[in-house]
């Protein structure tokens, strides 16, 4: 699997109805793509408390073919056009802890570098033991954290319902590789 994102920041008076309906129309469409575990539309509105506009994709790809045929293929040209080439952040998904929520509707985002030295097999250990303890609440969707091993930064993307002050609305979900998630038999990728 590879976890991959990117972020659009917006102007503070931008009408964020706009990205909306942007998400209203194109979110169906990847209800059914090919390759993809989810993608999470995610909206930060200062409008509801976030601290400047954004609009956000989380992709969780089943391989890094699926990623490239993406990245390749006509869906980011269109992101391409609208919003210019985004900085994306691509991690190795570390630890996947499928929960039992039917569907998410926030995201939140917890990043740390690891110091010189860390011992990255005991780091793993913690966040399956985090990432299970978060995914046995009610309201998670799912816990993945990515490594990103050429700055040494963790992740951990917490996906809840229902929606919480702290992170980005998920505007819609698409999921159409969710059951295979969770009939992984254990929670390490």
């Amino acid at each position: 699997m590879i976890l991959t994102c990117y972020r659009h920041p917006l102007p503070a008076d931008y009408n964020m109805a706009r990205i909306r309906d942007r998400i209203a129309a194109r979110g169906p469409l990847w209800d059914g793509a090919p390759g993809l575990v989810f993608k999470a539309f995610t909206i930060e509105d200062r409008a509801s408390g976030a601290a400047a506009n954004a609009y956000s994709s989380l992709y969780l790809w089943q391989n890094a073919p699926a990623a490239a045929d993406f990245f390749a293929g006509p869906a980011f040209e269109a992101v391409i056009a609208a919003f210019g080439r985004p900085r994306t952040e691509i991690w190795l998904p570390f630890v996947i802890s499928p929960g039992r929520a039917a569907g998410a509707s926030s995201l939140a985002i917890d990043e740390r570098t690891l110091p010189a030295g860390a011992d990255l097999a005991a780091e793993r250990r913690a966040e399956v033991e985090q990432g299970a303890a978060l995914a046995a609440e009610p309201d998670v969707l799912a816990v993945v954290s990515g490594l990103d091993p050429t700055g040494w930064r963790l992740v951990r993307f917490v996906l809840r319902a229902p929606a919480t002050n702290a992170g980005a609305e998920i505007a819609h979900l698409a999921a159409p590789g969710l059951a295979a998630l969770r009939d992984m038999p254990a929670a390490i990728a």
